[in-house]
């Protein structure tokens, strides 16, 4: 069956853009549209650089990569997949897609629709890109081009839950936008479509879900650092608790990446707009983006209670990324840990099999060879990427070993 619009736009061809793009072109021909021209040399290579999408499947995939604003104007289904960060006081940045759509209203056709896939507050999609839309368009919202939202579930790095193995959320402005983004959607994902009763709605439930890890790993991490002073293995508590079958199996650990980290500080920022202070989003929040420092203090503790100086102790760290088997380092924690171990004096590098790179976070990236060459006595297993774990004996054979989160 052919998909109930004529072609599809993909702006933003990053961790959740591309997947979907990919996906969808198994349908039709797809524009897929991005402002980073080396990204685009690399897609029409067949390469992609996130290791996301496989080089085999990625040349199948019928996409016209552009950086050409113009090209959106062939589109009468435009997917807007950008990042909304935060900025250094935890504040919603909403920049990139307020340029994503100027970009696309410059361009828009009339009879368009436009979804966004952006992690958002409720309120956004209409109150803030709608308006924008319709500056830079001209067109008239409802009469001329329609708004939608459709929430990615991306998952950088799981193979079992691929975009089309998870059930979408999609919303549309009225029936008739929102039945032609189900219909859209619905053309790619076998686990289902979940059709929300509005936009808002759709945003609303997006920002709670990696609210809600974000809060359950806060327990963790905080029950962990109650059970370090008792003396207590918090690992054998999590197991013994995790006999009762309706227990939670969350776990202790850095919160990085560009979702969890992130996204309860937009919920936050709406709701002290409101007039409600959300203190046990906050909380949460608080107590992950320090844990970082517990853990390295712990780790500091640890080598001084040996007698090791952390005065020029050259310490390697094994991992950088913000999860393992990823080469993705945005916002992970794993920087924290290094600069708060270079503040103590120590000599600090890292050795992370995923990225390619020669600098990370301003320390350097070598080989376990080049770090025996330089006397690295020590070593740091901060993310538990599966070739690391796989090098463990030789690691402690080679280095006085110690481990983050155990």
């Amino acid at each position: 069956m052919a998909l109930p619009v004529k072609k599809v736009c993909v702006v933003g061809l990053g961790y959740v853009g591309l997947p979907l793009a990919v996906a969808l072109s198994k349908r039709q021909e797809v524009i897929g549209f991005d402002i980073n021209a080396k990204r685009l040399e690399t897609l029409r290579k067949g390469v992609d650089n996130n290791r996301d999408v496989p080089s085999e499947e990625l040349k199948r995939a019928r996409i016209r990569y552009t950086g050409d604003p113009k090209d959106i104007k062939e589109a009468d289904f435009i997917i807007v997949a950008v990042p909304t960060p935060v900025n250094d006081a935890h504040l919603p940045d909403l920049s990139p897609l307020e340029s994503s759509s100027r970009t696309v209203g410059r361009n828009l056709r009339k009879g368009a629709i436009v979804v966004y896939e952006s992690t958002v507050y409720p309120g956004v999609t209409e109150e803030f890109c709608a308006p924008i839309l319709e500056k830079e368009s001209g067109l008239k919202l409802g009469r001329d081009f329609k708004v939608g939202y459709s929430p990615e579930r991306i998952n950088p790095g799981d193979k079992e839950h691929t975009i089309e193995r998870i059930v979408k959320v999609v919303a549309g402005m009225d029936k008739e936008s929102l039945e032609t983004i189900a219909a859209v959607y619905g053309s790619i994902i076998t686990a289902g479509i979940h059709k929300a009763s509005s936009i808002k709605v759709a945003e609303a439930a997006k920002v709670i879900e990696n609210t809600q890890r974000d809060i359950n790993i806060a327990l963790m991490n905080e029950l962990k650092m109650i059970f370090d002073k008792m003396g207590i293995d918090w690992k054998e508590v999590l197991e013994a608790a995790g006999t009762k079958w309706n227990f939670l199996r969350f776990t202790p650990g850095l919160v990085g990446g560009h979702c969890i980290g992130v996204d309860p500080y937009y919920l936050a920022y709406e709701a002290e707009r409101l007039g409600h202070h959300p203190e046990i989003i906050l909380a949460g929040r608080r107590i992950n983006d320090n844990m970082a420092f517990y853990e390295t203090r712990r780790v500091a503790k640890r080598l001084a209670a040996g007698g090791t100086s952390l005065q020029s102790l050259k310490l390697l760290i094994l991992g950088a990324t913000f999860k393992p088997d990823l080469n993705d380092l945005r916002n992970s924690k794993v920087e924290d840990v290094a600069k708060e171990l270079a503040s103590y004096g120590c000599v600090v590098k890292f050795h992370d099999p995923m990225i390619g790179q020669e600098k990370v976070f301003g320390f350097e990236n070598i080989s376990l060879e080049q770090a025996r060459k330089e006397g690295f006595t020590h070593a740091l297993l901060a993310v538990r990427h599966k070739a690391l774990l796989e090098l463990l004996p030789e690691l402690r054979k080679r280095f006085t070993l110690l481990e983050l989160l155990r």
